[in-house]
């Protein structure tokens, strides 16, 4: 912030003098438009019948009068060459003019330093208190709530995609006058923190380690990790309350959680039973859908088995019956390990059943007509009709198990039972299934669910399977045992997605277990209703959430792990009676909060339980369920939002789109489920973040980009440099982030180097306020046309900006300003240099060029704060003026207005100088031809001839105010305007004939200006040697330097 002043001053190494020097630093601080896109278009404040514009700024940004060339590029095309060396290593004599002339002058440095600044500029936003100035004034409340990250390991660039996104949406919100509070949080609870504990201990400390003290390793775990990721997520410039975040491990986070779970038990929605859920062997608990992934490469051992009739009930049809004397049921399964929990055979009661015989063996099978031919493939033989019945006519059909002595019926099944894949007829396993578990329902069957926490077959599946793992050899040994049997048809290899459990990474299976669960058809319709009211971003979101939810299953809320808020039962020693009610919730809550989840494993049983339920302590004991981590950060809304006070509900809830299935609809069904509403009003999703190539990132392809390298840098500075995080946060703002992103090393240098563009642009325009005070600027009404109608363009970009921050559109917000800043940078910026630099000082076209230039730096500050914050508060800092409002900080002055006069410009000023920028960019082209045929040097050396056929265009060109401004438009030495086409291209060597909408023809011409070249200003003018004194000016530079500089006496050159 105390930057000493640069001033951008003549090295003297020029023979022509300081103008050199005006054209070396204007072209390092201006070197190009910004580039952020690979499109540059016109933007917004054209007329609309102007769509060509687009194309035509893009055409400036490629060539014309561009000031993003390299510095000897931008100079030739004035005439004011490079500052340079002489051939033989001598110097070139220095301009006794550059004194006369005024250069840009600032603070606000070209080189960002972003590594050593950012952090002293977060400091300096801390000692000044500058977000908690914005977060507690008086006005409307916004509240982003924060999606807890999990509080297992260092960051990545995923992470740092969620949380500049959430630092978007709130710095917008501050600059627009709202009050916001930024609680950020972490998920603290759970198996990955529970592993990381095991593997730092070796096996003797594991065996001796009880619930208790793992809770206390775990918690200073998820504390330590906390730190750390909380001084990462500062470094990238996020403002939060850092110093009071949330954490699920928090006493009071904890209590709030329990009165949501009470809210929803005493609403009815909470319940106790026994019914498939996930289960991960590999850490053997129960998993939410949310908890899986579905790899790519799975194979399962699919078998056709056939079950043998064994009973035929009167009620079948008589065909039917005889039919099915000595037939079988065909199946077809991808879980042979589910065999002996089988109870019955489903079918479709609508489809099309024939009983088969087969020709290979002449055995008979019942399949599903739909599919025989694919069946007798499969089988290798053909399978010819005997008869065809609908699927309900088999129904209480029996059949024996071809394991046990045990029979089974034929039931009705639902929709689930289709012609896709299999026979038709569906092996179900009522404790293995869902859709199994609710037909068996139905039909009550028998629950079989023979296989422990581990995976493993209990002595229900018999002494031969007893111990063994259902995944592995128990799942050989079925099929074995099947084809011992005489059951087996066909066994082969089955490529399918099937559920891992995404922190082992191994496979999971459905297995029937005492759990509680969320009733989620209780409030299903609820559930709905609300996701109605919401609003998607995108809008998709609501297509892929609503099937989630309205085909969501029961929520098993239970888990079998120590570290974790406890679920609020206790158990009867001999019956196993659930003992809870309203009275215990409330005692226990109470507990939780004076003194944590840890007092659950901690206090006797006796001290738990209220009054009046004290006597009964010696007949129960506690549970040792946990909630699942997803019900933990589900109920964040009220452990956080409700219980801190905030606005509720949540304005915005802001994740990755994989949080359909996971924190957004956790959060919905425990707010519905609790209160009955929706904790949030928007929903805002990200896609995932991939490499250049657009793949996964991963540490074996290495290809993963670690954020703190970006910011900071790698080893070797000079392969990976540090960019800083507003680097980082540009190419996050760059991004359609509602898909995936890619990053890579080539799309940081590519970000870096817009930004370095940017910057310049903004220290460019800076510079040349050194001398300027508000109050010395120019009424609106007084200003001359061409700066009106700039600051129409300027009013038109802001509102487009305006719209694309309250859109979340940031890449359109990135878009907006590297269309407006190419327009300053090859247009206005370039043709104002003249007067900035050459005009005197208090002369009113220059103060009418820097009103105009303060009203666009101020704004184009504004509108990249909320992206690049630093950068922002830099160069607001830097302002060589009071700072608007008296703020002390761009984010406490806000969203600058815009006088309603901008957008007044009458419509056909708008028209003409549309019109006018396509006339130049021909007339840069016609210098560009004469420059390459070496007529030119450089563009002042030059005259334009020029006529238009549309004689209102032609008449407003020759008007007042525009016709002596033409050659500083054109930065020729003189432009005249011709009667006719061919007077104007008569004797030009390099001319041009363009139609163009709204001027009609034009007509081009570029010869050799006439007369000297200005010793100061670089034009030339037959003027130049008319006056004693100063015998190397033009007669415009005379009187500035006698009034500035009277006592200059510049010696005659040398003759050559």
């Amino acid at each position: 912030m105390d930057d000493a002043s640069v001033r951008a001053t003549p090295t003297g190494d020029d023979v022509d003098g300081a103008r050199v020097g005006a054209a070396r630093i204007a072209a390092r601080m201006l070197r190009g438009a910004l580039a952020m896109t690979t499109r540059a278009r016109a933007g917004p404040g054209m007329s609309s019948t102007r769509a060509r514009a687009r194309a035509v700024i893009a055409r400036r940004a490629r060539g014309g009068t561009t000031l993003g060339r390299t510095a000897s590029a931008s100079a030739t095309r004035r005439g004011r060459g490079t500052i340079a060396r002489a051939s033989g290593g001598e110097k070139k004599e220095k301009n006794a003019y550059g004194e006369t002339v005024r250069l840009p002058k600032t603070s606000f440095e070209m080189r960002a330093n972003s590594v050593v600044k950012e952090p002293k500029m977060q400091e300096w936003w801390r000692e000044r208190g500058v977000y908690e100035t914005l977060r507690d004034r008086d006005g409307e409340a916004f509240v982003l709530h924060d999606g807890p990250p999990y509080a297992n390991g260092d960051l990545h660039i995923g992470h740092a995609l969620n949380k500049i996104l959430k630092d978007f949406v709130n710095r917008w919100e501050m600059m627009n006058g709202k009050k916001v509070r930024f609680v950020p949080g972490w998920d603290c609870h759970g198996l990955p923190i529970e592993l990381k504990v095991l593997q730092s201990m070796d096996a003797e400390a594991r065996k001796n380690l009880t619930p208790i003290k793992l809770r206390y390793k775990a918690k200073a775990f998820a504390e330590k990790t906390v730190k750390a990721q909380r001084e990462q997520f500062k470094r990238y410039g996020v403002w939060a309350d850092w110093e009071d975040p949330y954490m699920t491990l928090l006493p009071e986070y904890e209590a709030a959680q329990m009165e949501v779970f009470g809210s929803m038990f005493l609403n009815g929605h909470i319940y106790r039973g026994k019914k498939p859920v996930h289960w991960s062997p590999s850490s053997m608990t129960a998993l939410a859908e949310a908890e899986l992934e579905y790899p790519e490469g799975h194979f399962s051992q699919s078998i056709y088995v056939a079950f043998p009739v064994s009973e035929v009930p009167d009620s079948t049809p008589s065909a039917l019956r005889d039919l099915l004397k000595d037939a079988s049921l065909a199946i077809w399964t991808t879980t042979p390990w589910t065999m002996p929990a089988n109870a019955a055979v489903a079918v479709n009661a609508k489809l099309d059943y024939s009983v088969c015989r087969v020709e290979s063996t002449g055995k008979t099978l019942v399949v599903a007509e739909g599919l025989r031919e694919a069946v007798a493939a499969k089988l290798e033989s053909e399978l010819t009709t005997l008869g065809t019945f609908k699927g309900q006519d088999f129904e209480n059909v029996q059949y024996s198990h071809p394991f046990y002595e045990r029979k089974s019926p034929v039931i009705i099944g639902g929709e689930y039972i289709t012609t896709e894949t299999g026979t038709g007829l569906v092996h179900t396993a009522p404790g293995h299934g869902q859709d199994d578990y609710i037909s068996g329902m139905k039909y009550g069957l028998p629950l079989y669910s023979p296989v422990d926490n581990a995976g493993l077959f209990t002595a229900e599946a018999g002494g031969d399977l007893e111990g063994k793992d259902v995944l592995g050899d128990g799942n050989v040994l079925c099929i074995e045992k099947l084809e011992t049997a005489g059951a087996l048809l066909k066994r082969e290899k089955y490529g399918h997605k099937y559920p891992y459990d995404w922190r082992t990474k191994k496979p999971t299976i459905f297995r029937a277990t005492e759990q509680w669960f969320a009733s989620v058809e209780g409030f299903r319709e609820d559930a709905l209703k609300e996701l109605d009211k919401l609003q998607f971003i995108p809008e998709s979101g609501s297509k892929r959430m609503r099937p989630m939810v309205s085909g969501r299953a029961d929520w098993c809320i239970s888990r079998q792990r120590a570290w974790g808020v406890p679920i609020p039962a206790f158990y009867h020693k001999d019956t196993n009676e659930v003992l809870m009610d309203e009275a215990i919730i409330k005692h226990v809550t109470e507990i939780v909060r004076a003194k944590g989840t840890n007092a659950w494993w901690e206090l006797e049983v006796e001290d738990l339980l209220p009054e009046e339920h004290k006597a009964k302590a010696g007949e129960y004991v506690r549970g040792t369920d946990t909630m699942d981590v997803w019900f933990d950060s589900g109920s964040s809304w009220a452990g956080v939002v409700k219980t801190r006070g905030m606005s509720f509900p949540a304005d915005v809830y802001l994740e990755g789109s994989d949080q359909h299935r996971g924190w957004f609809q956790s959060s919905l069904l425990t707010g519905v489920g609790a209160m009955g509403q929706a904790p949030y009003k928007t929903i805002l999703t990200h896609g995932f973040v991939l490499d250049e190539k657009g793949y996964k990132m991963s540490k074996s392809l290495g290809n993963v980009i670690d954020p703190r390298t970006v910011i900071e840098g790698g080893k070797n500075q000079k392969q990976e440099p540090g960019y800083g995080a507003d680097t980082l946060r540009l190419w996050v703002a760059s991004t359609d982030y509602s898909g995936d992103v890619s990053i890579g090393m080539n799309i940081i240098k590519q970000t870096s180097e817009a930004y370095r563009k940017l910057r310049g642009t903004i220290r460019f325009a800076m510079g040349v306020l050194d001398d300027f005070n508000p109050a010395q600027q120019v009424p609106y009404d007084d200003l001359p046309v061409f700066d009106k109608y700039v600051l129409h363009r300027l009013n038109a970009t802001v509102k487009e900006i305006e719209s694309s921050y309250k859109a979340f559109d940031y890449s359109r917000v990135v878009s907006a300003v590297t269309s407006f800043t190419t327009f300053l940078s090859n247009v206005y910026l370039d043709v104002s240099k003249d007067k900035l630099y050459i005009g005197a000082q208090d002369d009113f076209k220059r103060r009418a060029c820097q009103t105009v230039v303060s009203a666009l730096v101020e704004r184009i500050i504004a509108a990249i704060a909320p992206l690049t914050p630093h950068m922002a508060e830099e160069a607001f800092q830097a302002l060589p003026y009071d700072k608007p409002n008296g703020a002390i900080s761009v984010f406490i002055a806000g969203w600058p207005s815009t006088p309603a006069a901008w957008s007044e410009l009458d419509a056909k000023d708008v028209e003409f100088w549309d019109s006018f920028l396509e006339i130049r960019d021909g007339v840069n082209k016609v210098l560009e031809e004469a420059r390459t045929a070496k007529l030119l040097g450089a563009s002042l050396e030059s005259k334009v001839t020029m006529h238009c056929s549309d004689a209102k265009f032609l008449a407003k060109l020759t008007g007042e105010g525009i016709a002596e401004e033409l050659r500083y438009l054109f930065i020729v030495s003189e432009v005249q305007l011709a009667d006719s086409s061919d007077v104007a291209i008569a004797g030009c060597d390099f001319k041009s004939v363009v139609d163009v909408p709204g001027a009609g023809t034009v007509s081009i011409g570029v010869a050799r200006a006439a007369g000297s070249k200005c010793a100061r200003c670089w034009n030339f003018s037959p003027l130049v040697g008319s006056d004693a004194k100063h015998s190397q000016l033009c007669e415009r530079c005379v009187p500035i330097v006698n009034a500035t500089h009277p006592d200059l006496v510049v010696p005659e050159p040398a003759a050559a």
